[in-house]
């Protein structure tokens, strides 16, 4: 775990280390479960994978991303890190929603299972993230699907109409992130989320950056002391 950790801070910091930036792969995916498809990019780091298998994350892009050129996800978060050089010591999946679509948890998770499966995947570290839009995704899925996912990091999201289900991932390891004066998706979704699930007793934890607009995802995925923690969590 501390090594993960340490080739984490190392990768993302510039460092030498010993693993190198990984090809992103356009690839498709329909889901047998339902008439679900979708494209994504796929990384796999170069190298050996641990005994255990690569953590894997899956990251959920926001409503600017959503088209029919995958690389459109690069924008933002790890699919951006990685295509600037940078290394993340896991298995990175980012699919793409269609135009004028939003997150469906049965294909987001479905996917997730798919690269498990098919890949050198930890089970018990399969993580899920994503900002905005994909904010809500991630809400979504999680409380769709509690028992998959080792961890979540929504930004600048909401869990919604799910509010009343958040008791179904009362257990799972959890990192809210938000900007202060967001004028797109209001700080108290995230800030609302964040104390019905202290109330639970759930291991939940708030960043609110002071300033900040919409963008509170540039500096959290750029911030080692994130990845620390995100790969620190295992079921």
């Amino acid at each position: 775990m501390k090594r993960l950790s340490s080739l984490a801070t190392a990768a993302l910091m510039g460092s030498a280390c010993q693993l190198h930036a990984a090809e992103l792969q356009e690839k498709s995916f329909t889901s047998e479960a339902t008439p679900l498809e979708c494209q994504y990019l796929l990384s796999i780091p170069d190298g050996e994978a641990p005994e255990a298998g690569w953590p894997l994350i899956m990251f959920l892009h926001g409503a600017g991303e959503r088209g029919t050129h995958v690389h459109d996800v690069e924008r933002h978060g790890p699919p951006k890190l990685l295509a600037e050089g940078k290394s993340i010591p896991a298995i990175v999946v980012a699919p793409q929603c269609s135009p004028s679509t939003v997150w469906n948890p049965h294909l987001v998770k479905a996917l997730t299972d798919k690269i498990a499966a098919e890949e050198s995947v930890d089970s018990a570290r399969i993580y899920l993230t994503g900002l905005s839009m994909g904010g809500f995704g991630t809400w979504d899925t999680a409380t769709e699907f509690p028992e998959t996912y080792a961890a979540i990091a929504p930004i600048c999201g909401g869990a919604g109409i799910r509010f009343l289900l958040l008791p179904r991932i009362a257990k799972t390891p959890c990192w809210i992130f938000h900007g202060e004066d967001d004028p797109v998706v209001n700080v108290e979704f995230s800030r609302s989320a964040f104390e019905a699930l202290q109330r639970l007793g759930a291991p939940v934890k708030l960043t609110v950056y002071p300033k900040t607009a919409h963008d509170s995802w540039t500096r959290t995925y750029e911030d080692p002391q994130f990845w620390e923690w995100l790969f620190a969590q295992k079921r």
